[in-house]
C-alpha cells in the first residue's frame, strides 16, 4: 500500500470520532431507550467488577481484578476499563464522569502494564501464555474504551489515557508480529490492529492485517465459518469483519458477514435459541440465545435497509435483550446505530433447509422444529415451543463400539437416511515365521493376523416428516441378539408422563408400550410407541448417560421400530 492510499484509509478510519464529538453533551438525550437500558445494565457490571479489584495500595496486585476462581488476570482487569468507559461516557450512567471510577480504571491500566510481557503479550491463564490472539481480544475492546474515555469529558483523563495508551501500543507491537491458533484469531488480530490504526496510524498495523486478510475469509457455501461455532465464534467473526471492513475501507468483507447472517436465520429455534449442534468448538450443543448477533444484524439492518435483519433484531430484543449489554461499547461508539430500525419483514419460520458443509438439516414448522446432524452421536433434536428433546441417540453392545453416528445425511425423496456399518472380527494365530521370540503381544499386531468369524451390524435410521411432527424408523441387519437401546434425552425441568422409572438410576425411564409425554412451560411433546425388552441402558461401548431426564426404548437386533414425535 502506497502512502497516499494509507493516508486515505487512515482518514476514513477516523470518521467515527467526529460523530461522537458532534453529539457532545446532548448525547444522553440522543440515546434511544434501548441503549439507555443497556447503559444502566452495564452500571451493574461496573459495580460488580469493582468488588473484585485489589484496593490495597501496598499489595503487588494493586489495581488488578480477580475472577470467580480468585485468579488475578488481565481479562477481568480489562473488563473494568471496558465497562467503565461506557459509564464515564454515557450521561444516563450513575458513573458518568466519575473521578472515583476513573481512578480505579487507571489503577487497572497500570496493573495491565505490569502483567504485560516484554513482547507486548498477555496470558489467558486457563490455557494460553504469551498469547498474541488473547492480547488482540483485549486490545480491540480497550481501543474502543480509549475513544469513549477521551470523548467523555471526564476531568483528569490524561494520566489514565497515557497509561492505557502504553498498554495498547505495546500490544500493537505484539500483534504486528505474533502468531495465532485458530481461524478466528486472524480476524481478532486484524480487528485489533485496525482499531489501533484508527487511533495512532501506523503502516505496520495495516501491513500485518493485510497479511492475514490475504488468506481469504473462511466462509463456506452454506454461509458458515470454518469453526461452525454458531454461539461464540461465528458471531464474533461477523463483528470483527465489520470492524476491519469499516476501518480499512474494505466493504468486500461485508459479503461474508451478510452470508453468515442469512444462514443464521435458519438456525433459530422457536423459543429464540440458536442451533449449536454442529459446532466444532466449545459451544457444541450448549443452550444459547442470539445476543451475540445483535450488533451485526442491527448494523446491516440499518446500513442495507434489510427488513429481515430488522426482524431478527426485534427477536433478539424479545428473547435476549439484556444479554446484549456486553456489546454496549459497540453501540456507544457508533451513533449511526441509534436510529430506528427499518420496517420489518418476517423471518423464515416454515422451511426445510439443508446445510451440506455443516452436515445439518433444519426443519421448522412455526412453533416446532427439528435438527438432523451428521458425524455426531446425537443425530436428532426436536423442539416444540418450550418443550425440548435435546437429543436422540442409538447404541448397541456390539463389540464395545456400537454407538451410532452417521458420516452423512442422505436425502431420499421425503426421507432422510443415516447409516452405519460396523464389523467385529476375531483373529487367527500369528503367522509362524513372524512370531515374536519373546512372546511380546505388542510385537504381533492384529493387522497381520487373519480375521475369522467376522460379525457385521448395519444400522439404518430413516427420518420422515408427518403432519404434526416427525417419525423415526430404526432398522438393523446382521448379527442377531445384540442388546440395543434408543435414548431420548429431554431438557431438565419438565415433567414426564407415561414412562416407568428404571431402578437404581437418577433420572432414567423406560417407555414400555404406548405413548409418553414431556411437558415444560405449557408445551408438550408426545412420543411413542414404546419398546422395553430389557433394562440394560448402560451398554458397553455406549456413551454415558447425560445429566438429564432420559427415556429409553430397548430391544435386540434385528432391531426394527418406529417412534413418532408430535
Amino acid at each position: 500500500m502506497d502512502r497516499r492510499q494509507f493516508v486515505k484509509n487512515s482518514t476514513l478510519a477516523f470518521c467515527a470520532l467526529p460523530i461522537l464529538q458532534t453529539i457532545g453533551s446532548n448525547r444522553g438525550d440522543a440515546m434511544p431507550d434501548w441503549l439507555q437500558t443497556l447503559v444502566k445494565q452495564a452500571d451493574k457490571s461496573i459495580g460488580s467488577l469493582l468488588t473484585y479489584q485489589v484496593k490495597d495500595t501496598q499489595s503487588p496486585d494493586f489495581g488488578g481484578l480477580r475472577d470467580g476462581f480468585d485468579l488475578l488476570n488481565p481479562h477481568s482487569t480489562s473488563a473494568l476499563i471496558q465497562y467503565g468507559a461506557s459509564g464515564l461516557f454515557a450521561p444516563t450512567s450513575k458513573y458518568y464522569r466519575s473521578k472515583e471510577l476513573l481512578a480505579a480504571m487507571d489503577h487497572a491500566a497500570l496493573y495491565l502494564i505490569k502483567t504485560q510481557h516484554s513482547d507486548g503479550t498477555i496470558d489467558l491463564l486457563s490455557t494460553n501464555f504469551h498469547s498474541t490472539p488473547d492480547t488482540g481480544f483485549l486490545v480491540k475492546r480497550l481501543a474502543m474504551a480509549y475513544t469513549l474515555i477521551e470523548q467523555s469529558g471526564t476531568e483528569g483523563t490524561g494520566k489514565m489515557l497515557a497509561n492505557l495508551k502504553t498498554f495498547l501500543l505495546r500490544g500493537g507491537d505484539a500483534l504486528s508480529v505474533g502468531g495465532i491458533h485458530t481461524p478466528n484469531h486472524r480476524w481478532v488480530v486484524s480487528a485489533a490492529l485496525t482499531k489501533l490504526n484508527e487511533l495512532w496510524p501506523n503502516p505496520k498495523y495495516v501491513a500485518r492485517a493485510e497479511q492475514w486478510l490475504a488468506e481469504h475469509i473462511d466462509i463456506d457455501r452454506d454461509g458458515q465459518f470454518n469453526e461452525k461455532s454458531t454461539f461464540i465464534y461465528s458471531s464474533l467473526t461477523d463483528r470483527l469483519l465489520i470492524t476491519i471492513g469499516k476501518g480499512l475501507k474494505k466493504p468486500e468483507l461485508f459479503d461474508a458477514v451478510r452470508k453468515n447472517l442469512d444462514m443464521t436465520m435458519y438456525y433459530v429455534h422457536p423459543n429464540g435459541e440458536i442451533v449449536t449442534d454442529a459446532s466444532g468448538r466449545q459451544d457444541k450443543a450448549i443452550v444459547g440465545t442470539l445476543e451475540n448477533y445483535y450488533y451485526p444484524y442491527r448494523y446491516f439492518a440499518i446500513k442495507d435497509g434489510n427488513a429481515q435483519y430488522a426482524a431478527m433484531c426485534r427477536l433478539i430484543e424479545q428473547t435476549a435483550s439484556l444479554k446484549t449489554t456486553g456489546f454496549v461499547d459497540y453501540f456507544l461508539t457508533d451513533p449511526s446505530l441509534w436510529v430506528e430500525l427499518p420496517a420489518e419483514k418476517p423471518v423464515p419460520v416454515n422451511y426445510v433447509k439443508t446445510f451440506p458443509n455443516s452436515g445439518l438439516v433444519r426443519i421448522r414448522r412455526d412453533r416446532r422444529d427439528c435438527t438432523l446432524i451428521a458425524n455426531n452421536p446425537v443425530w436428532f433434536t426436536f423442539m416444540k415451543g418450550n418443550a425440548v428433546l435435546q437429543g436422540l441417540r442409538f447404541a448397541s453392545s456390539f463389540f464395545g463400539k456400537g454407538q451410532f453416528q452417521s458420516e452423512k445425511i442422505s436425502e431420499n425423496g421425503n426421507e432422510w437416511v443415516l447409516t452405519q456399518k460396523l464389523d467385529g472380527p476375531y483373529f487367527q494365530p500369528y503367522p509362524k515365521e513372524s512370531i515374536a521370540p519373546d512372546g511380546d503381544w505388542e510385537k504381533m499386531p492384529r493387522n497381520f493376523r487373519q480375521q475369522s468369524e467376522v460379525q457385521i451390524l448395519e444400522t439404518k435410521i430413516i427420518i420422515r416428516e408427518t403432519s404434526d411432527g416427525m417419525e423415526i424408523e430404526v432398522i438393523t441387519n446382521g448379527t442377531e441378539r445384540v442388546p440395543a437401546a434408543l435414548e431420548l434425552i429431554f431438557r431438565p425441568g419438565g415433567t414426564l408422563k407415561g414412562v416407568s422409572k428404571i431402578e437404581n438410576t437418577k433420572d432414567s425411564w423406560l417407555l414400555k408400550e404406548a405413548t409418553g409425554s414431556y411437558e415444560l412451560g405449557g408445551d408438550t411433546i408426545h412420543f411413542g410407541p414404546g419398546l422395553a425388552l430389557h433394562k440394560n441402558v448402560a451398554l458397553r461401548g455406549a456413551l454415558p448417560a447425560m445429566e438429564a431426564p432420559t427415556v429409553f426404548l430397548t430391544g435386540f437386533t434385528p432391531f426394527k421400530h418406529i417412534i413418532r414425535f408430535s
